[in-house]
């Protein structure tokens, strides 16, 4: 199957880059270019993309308002965002991926990452780079980025103790940053298994995939971070 990608970012140049290395791959093509985020997710709609590359910063509506209206859309709950950034740390990062971004990506990963991202993001996996998210929602949140909501904080406290034994433990290895094999020879079971403890975890947790269910981990507190 061929992955179908929209580009979303007000430099011109930058999408033609993205293009080409994008169209160069067999397995995927870009069907559609945006310069803000209105007509990413207006793009996203008719042209039925599998994965955006959004860039944050954009004029008019910006890549953080559209993926949050992208994730609010049942009819785009296909659509995997994988948000470009310029700095290695940016909040508008982590609020991106409270909002439902599948990831992020810097500008000047090399074209191989580009390229895996993508795919991964199309297959479903979610989490890019799974130190490095973590890394970065963990420096964000040491910062004072928790929730100071009370009604949000009990409902994540309602939501977790729905969670069995197994799938806690399992969901403080993943906000810790580990892969499913990594989880699997921890706890001396199947990367199937964890795969699946995982799933359950995100469906009881309401979250859209692995990279929330990371944010989640930090903001309900059941994983702090770590301040170098």
């Amino acid at each position: 199957m061929t992955i179908r990608v929209l580009l979303a970012d007000d430099q011109t140049l930058l999408r033609s880059a993205f293009r080409v290395l994008v169209d160069s791959e067999p397995d995927m093509e870009v069907v559609a270019e945006a310069a803000d985020g209105a007509e990413a997710l207006a793009l996203a709609r008719s042209a039925k993309p599998d994965v955006v590359l959004m860039d944050i910063r954009m004029p008019g509506t910006d890549g953080l308002a559209a993926t949050r209206m992208i994730s609010a859309d049942p009819e785009l709950a296909h659509v995997r965002v994988v948000m470009l950034t310029t700095f290695e740390v940016d909040e508008y990062v982590v609020q991106s991926l409270r909002a439902g971004a599948s990831g992020f990506l810097g500008k000047g990963a090399e074209p191989e990452e580009l390229l895996s991202a993508i795919r991964i993001a199309a297959a479903g996996e979610a989490l890019l780079s799974p130190v490095a998210t973590k890394g970065l929602i963990a420096k964000f949140l040491a910062q004072g980025g928790t929730s100071d909501d009370g009604q949000e904080i009990q409902a994540y406290s309602e939501r977790l103790a729905g969670l069995t034994g197994r799938e806690r433990e399992v969901l403080v290895l993943v906000g810790g940053g580990h892969s499913n094999d990594e989880i699997a020879e921890r706890l001396a079971v199947s990367p199937l298994t964890v795969k699946t403890h995982v799933n359950r975890a995100m469906a009881k947790l309401g979250a859209r995939d692995r990279a929330q269910l990371v944010v989640v981990a930090y903001e309900s507190g059941l994983v702090r971070p770590r301040v170098e």
